[in-house]
């Protein structure tokens, strides 16, 4: 059991006005773990201001100058309310000892003298403890985000079910439509109707041509959202360096990033290792979350883009891809659904969400994940999770079940992939 843990990996602070008790205690412990010192509650609730991401443990004394032990674990809950908290009194402080355990701020008390083994089997105990929730943490963070993503795509996977449903239909419907504006000009000739000779041919002309142009609009977005039971065919097998696919990709956008004054700035370290994809989908992939976000942003806006590498378990290797932007945010609720294709982030009516619905797919085809965050007035930022090879990567049945529901046909695969 106790070569399981690190217990070096998370700080303990002990907190106590009596110096000669703060070397004992370093002297006695710091072998087997890693210790931090403070002689007063204020200067305590510092260290734990400036080490809460390395804390573990804080144990305090109750009597001291100035503010009571009591007081820094409460302080201590309040910021950082996943450290274990140990209270260390005499017998006479027990009512101080009892009411911190009554308000939820300690994990445990201990008795002073404390005796040096039991002391030390408590503080294990105490980090372990620390180390267990920190793994449930992000094992429910990841678990979440699974669940987040799914909803997702199960939303998007029920518009596409939606639309081959009624696409039937509403073709049906815009066939007559497009049928008498096609005929239209070819009638008015046969009728000896001359468009010149109207009041206004200028506003027949133009709301001739936009309404082809809408009635067009719409049925390529009926092409887009068509679904069906197969799955497009990717292959991995393409090595590639992601500062290489960027290059490209930002050459090829750079008169529309020119037109709206927008800046790019690329930081990639030189250690990054190549990725095994699908090489048209993997460029189709940037060029689609640089496209969205051309449309997105205001004139004079700025996107910085930057990678790591980490390497979690085993064959579980990845890179992480930060996409920001200091535009204008979203809301929460607006967040939530902006994988929606029905949902984008600009004021245009034009534009349509497809760009990042088909990057949530090719993204999760690669064994990865796409997340959005954003704060109203502080920009938005996609963060990628990009395996280092697809091939390699471990698939659970039900994900590989998951895919195979959530990837659409290969016609609407070809419309969103297609370069413009």
């Amino acid at each position: 059991m106790e070569n399981y843990y690190d217990y070096k990996k998370f700080a303990i602070l002990y907190v106590d006005d009596e110096e000669k008790s703060l070397k004992y205690f370093t002297r006695a412990f710091e072998e087997h773990f890693r210790i931090l010192t403070a002689t007063r509650a204020d200067d305590g609730f510092k260290l734990v201001e400036q080490h809460k991401d390395e804390l573990g443990v804080l144990m305090t004394d109750q009597r001291m100058p100035g503010n009571k032990g009591v007081w820094l674990l409460e302080k201590t809950r309040q910021i950082q309310p996943r450290i274990i908290r140990i209270l260390a009194t005499a017998y006479a402080d027990m009512d101080a000892a009892i009411a911190a355990i009554n308000s939820g701020a300690i994990y445990k008390y201990v008795t002073k003298p404390w005796d040096p083994p039991t002391l030390e089997t408590t503080l294990k105990r105490a980090l372990e403890f620390f180390i267990v929730q920190r793994e449930r943490d992000q094992l429910l963070r990841e678990k979440l985000t699974v669940l987040h993503n799914m909803m997702i795509a199960d939303r998007m996977v029920s518009l596409g079910l939606l639309a081959a449903g009624l696409s039937h239909h509403i073709r049906n419907s815009l066939v007559a439509v497009k049928t008498f504006l096609d005929l239209a000009p070819t009638k008015l000739k046969e009728e000896d109707v001359q468009l010149d000779s109207l009041h206004n041919p200028d506003f027949w002309k133009d709301y001739y041509h936009n309404v082809q142009t809408q009635i067009e609009k719409i049925n390529n977005m009926l092409k887009d959202l068509w679904s069906a039971s197969e799955k497009p065919s990717f292959e991995f097998k393409d090595v590639v360096s992601l500062h290489e696919i960027l290059t490209g990709v930002l050459e090829k956008l750079k008169d529309r990033l020119a037109a709206k004054k927008i800046g790019v700035e690329v930081q990639l370290p030189d250690s990054l290792p190549t990725l095994t994809v699908d090489k048209p989908k993997f460029v189709r992939l940037f060029e689609l979350l640089i496209e969205d976000e051309i449309v997105s942003l205001p004139e004079g806006s700025q996107i910085s883009i930057s990678a790591q590498y980490s390497e979690r378990s085993g064959k579980d290797r990845d890179i992480r891809v930060d996409v920001q932007d200091n535009g204008p945010g979203l809301p929460k609720d607006a967040l939530r659904l902006i994988f929606d294709p029905f949902v984008v982030r600009s004021d245009s009516p034009m534009e349509y969400g497809i760009k990042l619905m088909a990057c949530f797919f090719i993204v999760h085809h690669h064994g990865g994940m796409i997340m959005a965050q954003s704060h109203e007035k502080k920009g938005t930022s996609f963060i990628l999770r990009l395996p280092i090879d697809p091939n390699q990567r471990v698939v659970v049945e039900e994900n590989q079940m998951f895919l195979e529901k959530v990837l659409l046909n290969d016609t609407m695969w070809e419309k969103l992939m297609a370069s413009d």
